[in-house]
């Protein structure tokens, strides 16, 4: 993953002056609980990994199943607590291990820890830093994956244009890596390079160039002596994508290399206009589904049932979920692709990695940010839970009540039926099944909505013969309500009556048809860079970059579409700097 970092929440640096000297000095006498253990000749060895490695690297890999990414650390630009995520502990790993997790990659960034010019050495303390996260994770019974990680983007990208020099210094920094580790146990695997990538190249010349790389870490690494003879070494597609054509470059290059501890790796982040909700992609539908499988399907018949195992080294959705922004996933959706990707990796043999930037885990107090949401991840690495066609049922305020059904989706589960807390509903009289429709009558939602207060009103569950139970908000609503307004490009809301909705998208065009908005593929325009909900302040606000892209003195008709189902149009006009909404 490039660059995804915590948005609004950042520490220093990194430690300067005398707090820098002391941090070189434990992590290089390994007074932090590290694990070199001195050797009779003076050199430092690593103490023994506690993981049992199978000699079959399909086995190894099926037993790093479930794998966890330390995000946001190693590989932050330019020290390790950059990014918001500070100094890690062993306590991380311990968590981690606890939680069920069998592996953790580490992504590691080079470049602002090595010179820039040959022979591109490694800083020590920085080495000495990576290999204290690496025993300390070994020593919590974790394989670990170790790479090279946006260096890929930094200097690798310019192959075309400085290929002796890229080549030179990704042969010497494998070759240190190498040397640094090379009596690790088993149990830690090398990955050459994240998501490369090549600029100002033809498809034909990245492919040629990646291969390059590739044979060459291979090269470096098995001829390092050591544990690395017989390392498992994981290689990776071009941006780490899934189409068939990379994997089928991938596949030449392990064929090639004739090497039975090899490993595959590919990273999942969903169909695209789901994972980041744009080109109207606001559901888990039936095209994100199908994408899904077809993805896990090409993995598994590409490398699996060849039998090279396949590492989805990096799996998730994309700035989802971000606890310091506007959630641009519906929740309930979120849940229905992690229970998938979950379920489709044991179908199809597949080790996944969830990337973890600052998301899930709070590193600050080793507790998860959204518990719910990780039992989620964490029952599907084991069972299937059943679902519903969406998380909420919407009963308008300014209609009767009627009756409200939803479609669950089993899953190979069995209906048991719905509880309020600790009370079970009744059959026939609360709610009716038939097929796979699941109805709410209009007696049980007229007790349910209570007061008629706009929002939740009740929180029902659908349990299941096995997994999680399925959350269901009975919400009163009714149409939100637009007000016209007046701001600039760089300040611009509208304030907003929600009255019980949640905004899904906005559909923005012109009066001929053209798309109007920075993304100009699709009238759906992306959530959290094009238009964003503010809830507490009633207002949804257009982002500078969506109003800079507006036709000058022409207006943008937008439809702003909610999960209950409600649209409500409005206009806006760009004159220089100004800008004018009005409600239709």
């Amino acid at each position: 993953m490039k660059d995804i970092r915590q948005h609004s929440y950042h520490r220093s640096r990194g430690p300067g002056g005398l707090a820098a000297l002391l941090l070189t000095l434990v992590v290089m006498l390994g007074l932090t609980g590290g694990s070199a253990l001195a050797a009779p000749d003076g050199t430092k060895k690593s103490s023994p990994s506690t993981v049992s490695v199978p000699a079959s690297a399909m086995d190894a890999v099926a037993a790093m199943q479930p794998s966890w990414n330390l995000g946001n650390t190693l590989d932050a630009i330019p020290h390790e607590d950059s990014w918001g995520n500070g100094q890690t502990t062993k306590a991380t790993f311990e968590k981690i291990a606890a939680e069920g997790f069998r592996s953790v990659r580490i992504p590691v960034t080079w470049s602002d820890h090595q010179s820039a010019t040959a022979p591109y050495t490694v800083g020590a303390t920085y080495m000495a830093r990576v290999k204290q996260l690496v025993d300390w994770a070994q020593d919590s019974g974790l394989y670990v994956v170790l790479n090279v990680h946006h260096d890929s983007w930094q200097w690798v990208s310019k192959m075309s244009t400085d290929h002796d020099n890229v080549v030179a210094r990704f042969n010497s920094t494998w070759k240190q890596i190498a040397a640094a580790f090379r009596d690790e146990p088993r149990s830690l695997l090398f990955e050459g390079i994240n998501e490369p990538q090549f600029e100002n190249a033809t498809a034909a010349q990245k492919t040629e160039y990646l291969n390059e790389l590739q044979v060459s870490f291979h090269s470096i690494v098995r001829s390092s002596g050591g544990a690395n003879t017989n390392r498992l070494l994981s290689l990776t597609t071009q941006f780490g994508s899934g189409d068939q054509a990379h994997l089928d470059d991938l596949h030449k290059t392990i064929i090639s290399l004739n090497d039975r501890q090899l490993v595959a790796q590919v990273h999942f982040y969903s169909w695209y206009p789901f994972s980041v909700n744009i080109a109207g992609g606001t559901h888990y539908d039936d095209v994100a589904r199908k994408h899904l499988e077809d993805t896990f399907a090409n993995l598994h018949n590409t490398f699996v049932a060849k039998g090279v195992p396949l590492y989805l080294g990096e799996y998730g959705l994309l700035d989802y979920p971000n606890h310091f922004h506007p959630s641009r996933v519906e929740r309930g959706e979120a849940l229905k692709y992690f229970e998938h990707v979950g379920y489709a990796a044991r179908r199809y043999g597949i080790t996944t990695a969830l990337w973890d930037p600052f998301a899930y885990l709070n590193r600050d107090t080793l507790q998860w940010r959204d518990a719910a949401l990780f039992a989620w991840i964490k029952s599907s690495w084991t069972t299937r839970s059943g679902t519903a066609s969406f998380d909420k049922v919407f009963v308008p305020k300014s209609s009767p009540i009627t009756a409200k059904s939803l479609t669950l989706n089993l899953n190979g589960t069995k209906f048991r039926g719905v509880w309020q807390g600790g009370t079970k509903l009744v059959a026939g009289r609360d709610y009716t099944v038939s097929g796979n429709q699941l109805t709410f009558t209009a007696r049980a939602l007229t007790h349910l909505v209570g007061n008629r207060a706009y929002g939740v009103n009740a929180t029902l569950q659908a349990r299941f013969t096995s997994g999680l139970p399925w959350n269901i908000g009975i919400v009163t609503n009714d149409v939100p309500v637009l007000t016209n307004a007046t701001g600039t490009t760089s300040s611009f809301t509208i304030p907003t009556q929600y009255r019980g909705n949640d905004l899904a998208t906005m559909h923005a065009t012109y009066a001929d048809g053209t798309n109007a908005g920075q993304t100009d593929w699709t009238p759906f325009q992306e959530f959290n860079k094009a238009f964003s909900p503010d809830y507490p302040n009633g207002t949804i606000i257009l982002t500078p970059d969506f109003l800079n892209a507006l036709r000058d003195g022409e207006p943008a008709k937008l439809v702003f579409h909610f999960y209950s189902g409600a649209t409500v149009t409005y206009h806006v006009t760009k004159s220089g700097t100004s800008v004018t909404g009005t409600v239709s």
